[in-house]
């Protein structure tokens, strides 16, 4: 268990790391938003400041949601039901929580539910 604990510390930790990155790009281009000179919805030479917006925001959404998922895996580690399938109650391969240290089912059941 020291191993699955250190491993989702680690993931959680890069997560927070690239989150705190985007944050500060993200300010940073909001400050180029509310420039009077920021007109590049004309420039075909590259992405406008919005569709820039938009792709950090997902980045920043799928970083928040690995840290969300690491603690709750953290929180089943500390509770001992780390490993085990959710809905079927088996123990999951340690091949499949290497792969996805924060998986909740077996692939079985993950299949089963299309996740």
């Amino acid at each position: 268990m020291t191993d699955a604990r250190a491993a989702l510390e680690a993931r959680r930790q890069d997560a927070v790391a690239r989150l705190a990155h985007l944050d500060e790009v993200l300010a940073g281009l909001r400050q180029d938003r509310g420039a009077d000179s920021a007109d590049d919805e004309h420039d075909p030479e590259g992405a406008t400041l919005s569709g820039e917006w938009s792709r950090l925001e997902g980045l920043r959404a799928e970083a928040a949601r690995e840290i969300t998922e690491a603690d709750a895996a953290l929180a089943r580690v500390a509770d001992g039901s780390y490993g085990i399938c959710a809905d079927c109650g088996r123990v999951i391969p340690p091949t499949r929580l290497a792969a996805r240290p924060d998986a909740t089912r077996c692939v079985t059941c993950a299949e089963r539910a299309g996740a």
